[in-house]
């Protein structure tokens, strides 16, 4: 299991295997830096790679985007990303842009 953190001015990002975890506000004074571990990571793995905001607390528009475009080169590269640990906030902002239609949520089962 190689880690590896890379730190911003509102983005810490740390890598574990095939999943990004970004820590701290996702906003654009951030994006260069998540755009290109997201890309830098499409290229070291062949498969599938998990973006998780647990520890986001809030995003803006050109966050979003930055992922949006990632999910969508993913793609059409044969690969895909799927964004984990979103909250109430984040989606709320996903679905107010309209790009819920774009990044792909890994849903969380419901506690019964």
């Amino acid at each position: 299991m190689s880690s590896t953190v890379e730190r911003n001015s509102t983005v810490e990002i740390m890598t574990d295997g095939p999943t990004l975890q970004l820590a701290g506000d996702f906003d654009v004074r951030s994006t260069a830096a998540v755009r290109n571990a997201i890309y830098d990571h499409l290229f070291r793995w062949d498969g599938d790679i998990v973006v998780d905001l647990h520890a986001v607390p809030s995003v803006d528009l050109t966050a979003l985007k930055v992922l949006a475009a990632a999910c969508r080169r993913a793609s059409v590269d044969g690969q895909h990303i799927v964004v984990r640990g979103v909250n109430a906030q984040v989606m709320r902002m996903l679905h107010l842009t309209h790009l819920i239609r774009v990044i792909e949520i890994e849903r969380e089962p419901i506690a019964v």
